[in-house]
């Protein structure tokens, strides 16, 4: 192929970047008002035609943004009626971008809660098994997450990549291809909880004691301490979050006092 050829492809490549770029932004922006509630269940959004002149965008790319958030289970398209939205029970609740657009808003207690008891069911099993059937490689990796985490702190964005890693190299230490599959949906769930937990006032406590001590017990190949570290990390995991939230809401009531 000349350069010539090159240079005529280009701008193809370019608009094909763009549309992704386009119909993901939208499929977001719908994501999260499902979410959050502002679309319920049943509820049906607008048609195409509509939807994508009041949105400034070809109806193609409201296509293909109905038809992510289709596979994502948040919503269902069918002839004659249209595109509603789906009930919670069939959302992907664990896929990444759900669990962003999750926690955009303020999702509500026992979502929250939710989220916490699927954690605190895999991943201390997971922990156990990983330290029966963990490899060298693994050693390292979690031990790599580690110092990357002390290193950035998770209020960056590199120390909760590093977070995230720790559990991914736990995960996959495990040696169980199922679990090995909760991977990217677990890390999400670690970054964008820590990232939640931030947005109204910094980390209460350093977490980075509770890893390693889950660590240690994995690289020692001691399966009952690693499940009971994982316990607890995730245990305290759940009540900073809660903790986080205290804040918020004593200046909601405070400010709703002032109102009345």
């Amino acid at each position: 192929m000349t350069s010539k050829d090159k240079s005529n492809d280009l701008p193809d490549a370019q608009s094909r970047r763009k549309s992704l770029r386009i119909h993901g932004t939208i499929a977001r922006d719908i994501g999260i008002q499902i979410v959050s509630g502002v679309y319920r269940p049943g509820e049906t959004l607008n048609g195409e035609v509509a939807a994508s002149d009041r949105l400034h965008v070809s109806r193609t790319a409201y296509r293909e943004a109905v038809r992510i958030l289709a596979a994502k289970g948040l919503v269902e398209s069918r002839p004659k009626t249209g595109t509603r939205v789906s009930e919670r029970g069939k959302w992907q609740l664990l896929d990444p971008d759900v669990l962003s657009w999750i926690f955009e808003s303020e999702p509500d207690d026992a979502l929250v809660a939710s989220l916490f008891e699927l954690r605190r069911i895999v991943e201390p099993q997971a922990a156990a098994l990983a330290a029966r059937r963990r490899e060298q490689p693994h050693v390292k990796r979690m031990a790599a997450a580690l110092d990357a985490m002390g290193e950035h702190t998770l209020a960056t964005e590199a120390g909760r990549v590093a977070d995230q890693e720790f559990h991914a190299a736990m995960l996959e230490a495990s040696a169980n291809p199922f679990l090995t599959t909760l991977t990217s949906g677990v890390g999400a769930a670690v970054a964008w909880t820590t990232v939640f937990k931030q947005r109204n006032s910094p980390l209460p406590r350093d977490p980075l004691p509770d890893h390693r001590k889950v660590y240690e017990a994995v690289a020692a190949g001691d399966a009952d301490a690693a499940h009971h570290a994982m316990v607890e990390l995730v245990d305290m995991a759940f009540l900073d979050t809660k903790q986080s939230r205290a804040p918020q809401r004593k200046r909601a009531i405070m400010d709703g006092e002032k109102t009345l």
